[in-house]
């Protein structure tokens, strides 16, 4: 325009008399007189506002389907790594115990054994958090004291946030029973602290406290989903940078984020906001601008005993038999320490490297075996199809799968009926040995 020069398709955003903002889309080409000097513009100008908002909503929809197809594929390749890493856990943590068994009490191997039980226990946990986190998987509630779960959690989001945040841990007194997927709390509190830590420049600090509440009728009129009744809160409060009211009222819509490009998602929130009010709870969010930001969970307190596991449970003596047990696994590995944990319990253990073997050594096999222990997905057959074909030579063959897999994934690949006896990889020598029995009761 100053330039005196034709320009087309120049973007406009004017004011209506109505109040609208209105994009114009505008072209137009300088005019000159007689002499040749400039004298003005003509041109057209087009609202197109109604155009812009179709090509922003189909970007959206785009970039969303992008996200999907993204965490679809972080979600394969997670599968397929945990239960590589499963496999080689087992084997970890099941020569760690046996080593265990073996050395005195109190002695310093003793204690070097321990260190490594504990942390091959502590991998397959990780391992599990990271199949929580990169897909769906199915929820399993359970009666859960919310204190000592987040007891557990601690550490893990103490590197979340990093060494530069003060996270304080303030548990409320008591049990605090809630009925929740344990992998939903994870996902509620990571969500949590990794959006304060964001509000945080700098130094700062992150507080998770727990308590109970009583909501009455009254209270409960700011929170439609709630009934009166008695609640536990988490709280999460954070010393960052707040948020306005424009913000706070858009917090917990899906891809609603104020972070950078790429930077996230917008889903998290929205997903917290999913899991509390499934479970018939509220969120209440106090932030202003400079002030920082605290979220109140009030989750129903559940009033069903809460099941803590006992001292004595750890040192119980893993019960054995005298059954004879087919072992049927592609990898050698998982044979060679299963072989060794059954028959240390008494039982005459025959193994195959995968289908076909099986099936000749249940053709071949002078006597009844009376239990088959098959990983569920193996290159030739799966265990599911490698069943029958075992059944019509051993019938009355009991049957327990084990899987490195996790069972959302399990579904995927092999049909499987719910219910069917599943022990999930890595597992101790003593849940091998009571799940045996509790398949040949």
């Amino acid at each position: 325009l100053f330039d005196r020069r034709s320009f087309d398709s120049l973007e406009v955003p004017i004011r209506h008399c109505d109040g609208r903002l209105v994009l114009l889309e505008v072209s137009g080409v300088p005019v000159t007189g007689p002499d040749g000097r400039f004298v003005g513009l003509r041109g057209i100008s087009r609202d197109v506002t109604a155009r812009k908002r179709v090509e922003a909503d189909r970007q959206r929809l785009h970039d969303q389907l992008f996200h999907a197809q993204k965490m679809e594929s972080i979600g394969r390749l997670a599968g397929g790594v945990a239960h590589d890493f499963n496999n080689m856990l087992s084997v970890i943590v099941s020569y760690a115990e046996m080593a265990m068994d073996k050395v005195e009490q109190g002695t310093p191997l003793h204690r070097d054994l321990t260190e490594i039980h504990c942390a091959g226990l502590r991998s397959a946990d990780i391992v599990r958090r990271l199949l929580t986190f990169a897909r769906k998987e199915a929820s399993a509630p359970q009666v859960l004291d919310l204190n000592a779960r987040i007891a557990d959690l601690v550490t893990m989001l103490g590197r979340l946030i990093g060494e530069h945040i003060d996270l304080r841990w303030q548990p409320g007194g008591g049990p605090l029973p809630v009925c929740m997927d344990p992998s939903h709390l994870d996902h509620i509190l990571a969500n949590l602290c990794v959006n304060a830590r964001d509000a945080i420049s700098g130094v700062g600090s992150i507080t998770i406290a727990t308590g109970t509440t009583l909501l009455d009728e009254a209270a409960c009129t700011r929170y439609p989903d709630c009934n009166p009744g008695a609640y536990v809160t988490l709280i999460v409060r954070d010393t960052g940078c707040g948020m306005d009211e424009a913000t706070r009222a858009r917090l917990f819509e899906p891809f609603f984020t104020t972070k950078e490009t790429g930077a996230g998602t917008g889903l998290g929130l929205a997903t917290v906001f999913g899991i509390v009010r499934q479970m018939g709870g509220c969120i209440e969010v106090d932030s202003e601008p400079g002030q920082g930001t605290t979220v109140r969970l009030y989750l129903p307190v559940d009033s069903g005993s809460l099941d803590l596991p006992h001292p004595e449970d750890s040192h119980r003596q893993p019960p054995g038999g005298r059954e004879t047990v087919l072992i049927v696994d592609d990898e050698s590995s998982i044979l060679k320490i299963a072989r060794r944990m059954l028959g240390a319990l008494g039982y005459t253990v025959l193994s195959a490297a995968g289908p076909s073997e099986a099936l000749e050594v249940a053709s071949s096999h002078k006597g009844p075996i009376h239990l088959l222990l098959t990983d569920v997905v193996m290159p030739e057959m799966s265990g599911r199809d490698l069943v029958p074909r075992i059944q019509a030579v051993q019938p009355g063959i009991r049957v327990l799968y084990m899987s490195g897999y996790s069972l959302h994934i399990i579904s995927n690949l092999v049909v499987l009926e719910s219910g069917l006896p599943l022990i999930s990889k890595p597992f101790s020598l003593l849940d091998l040995a009571e799940k045996i029995r509790e398949v040949l009761a």
